[in-house]
């Protein structure tokens, strides 16, 4: 399993319509492409020296192939509306993460 990790550090004057076009528009669109199993996003919780908010998305898919297919077919559109929309308002960092193992508790204890 691969994880294609999106982090994105976005001003703080576009948080609620940044995250409303990747909740509604931009995650569904990835998972549309059929590439990727499931997406998850989270928010990124030390204070960076840049400013903003930071959040991580990871997308996983079961092969490196079709994480490459990804790239060549559907990378450069998604990648586009996203400067169009936000500008210099964010900063992206793009993550290939090769799953080595997964285990999952039985019971979570406080």
């Amino acid at each position: 399993m691969y994880i294609y990790n999106v982090t994105t550090n976005i001003d703080e004057s576009i948080k609620n319509e940044w995250l409303k076009w990747m909740k509604e528009k931009h995650i569904p669109n990835m998972l549309a492409t059929g590439k990727f199993s499931n997406a998850k996003m989270s928010q990124v919780m030390i204070q960076e020296e840049m400013g903003g908010i930071t959040y991580s998305v990871q997308y996983t898919t079961d092969n490196f192939e079709t994480l490459q297919k990804y790239y060549k077919e559907n990378a450069s559109q998604l990648r586009k509306e996203a400067f169009s929309l936000f500008g210099n308002k964010i900063v992206i960092f793009r993550t290939e993460l090769k799953v080595i193992s997964e285990q999952f508790s039985m019971s979570i204890k406080n």
